[in-house]
């Protein structure tokens, strides 16, 4: 409460994207404020009932954390209702977040427009962007697996489509950039040691990743091919997005997209189409570490 309500104000992280939603953090980072359309609020509260007990079935399940859903009024002579809720921020961390990627398995519009020179920190990178694939140690990946299964059934079964998996990653060669919890930047070993200790799936997690180049010959355009080359790095994930149902616009755009493009580059599909090509992707994008 005191994240949200003290008297450090919120941070406007960006403008609006294409769902014209405004997004905060509080000054403590831990959590997200996001501002609403109403028919999202209407999906929140259908799947509410749902949502609640996957949350509390599953322990390490990586879906949005949501705290809560409120509505203001602004009274005035132009009356105005403002939907917004309360998120978990999934890169709530001391460790700087030096590449991000949103992934959904599809490619049609799916690369950043942003030239190389301009790509920071702050660019949300897409899935023909992607020039690594993860590598999870052999416990992780099985219990990744498992959650990701369950995550996505509780999706389809609600009718949720156009989710995606938002990766944060930190490289530990440049640590440089990480502000050690105790000041002392001569303890970085001891401390990530302790920090895997306390690592939950998608958060904090020491991993691998390993650079790929793109093969315009291959079967899968979305995955490159190994390089051998490997950088030792700090993970973050979940999946974001899940407030969009399978509705009248979305099977709109799936018709007209339909005809324009390949039908299965689109994000526009079927809630069981677009759940199983998002588990395939994944499972090609993040694999077990055999060292």
């Amino acid at each position: 409460m005191i994240s949200i309500c003290g008297d450090d104000a919120l941070r406007e992280l960006s403008s609006p994207g294409k769902s014209g939603s405004f997004f905060y953090l509080t000054n403590d980072d831990k959590y997200m404020i996001k501002t609403m359309k109403k028919s999202e609020v209407k999906v929140l509260l259908r799947m509410l009932p749902a949502y609640y007990k996957h949350v509390r079935n599953f322990e390490h399940t990586l879906v949005t954390k949501f705290f809560g859903l409120h509505c203001v009024k602004i009274t005035g002579a132009i009356q105005k209702k403002v939907r917004f809720v309360i998120m978990g921020n999934l890169f709530c961390s001391h460790y700087g977040i030096h590449r991000r990627f949103d992934l959904k398995g599809s490619s049609q519009g799916r690369m950043t427009d942003k030239p190389l020179d301009q790509i920071d920190e702050h660019t949300t990178l897409k899935d023909l962007d992607l020039n690594f694939i993860f590598r999870l140690g052999g416990s992780w990946f099985q219990e990744f697996c498992r959650q990701v299964d369950k995550d996505c059934e509780l999706l389809e079964q609600e009718r949720i489509m156009d989710y995606s998996l938002l990766v944060g990653i930190h490289f530990k060669d440049r640590c440089k950039d990480m502000i050690p919890l105790n000041g002392n930047a001569d303890n970085g070993g001891a401390e990530d040691s302790e920090q895997n200790k306390k690592a939950k799936l998608g958060i904090a997690m020491q991993s691998r990743v390993e650079n790929v180049v793109r093969n315009p010959e291959s079967e899968s355009p979305l995955i490159g091919d190994p390089t051998g080359e490997f950088r030792e790095v700090v993970l973050f994930f979940g999946i974001i997005d899940i407030l969009q149902d399978y509705d009248i616009s979305k099977k709109l755009e799936h018709a007209y997209k339909s005809q324009l493009y390949d039908p299965n580059s689109i994000s526009a599909v079927d809630p069981k189409q677009y759940c199983k090509r998002f588990r395939d992707f994944i499972y090609r994008a993040f694999t077990e570490d055999v060292q």
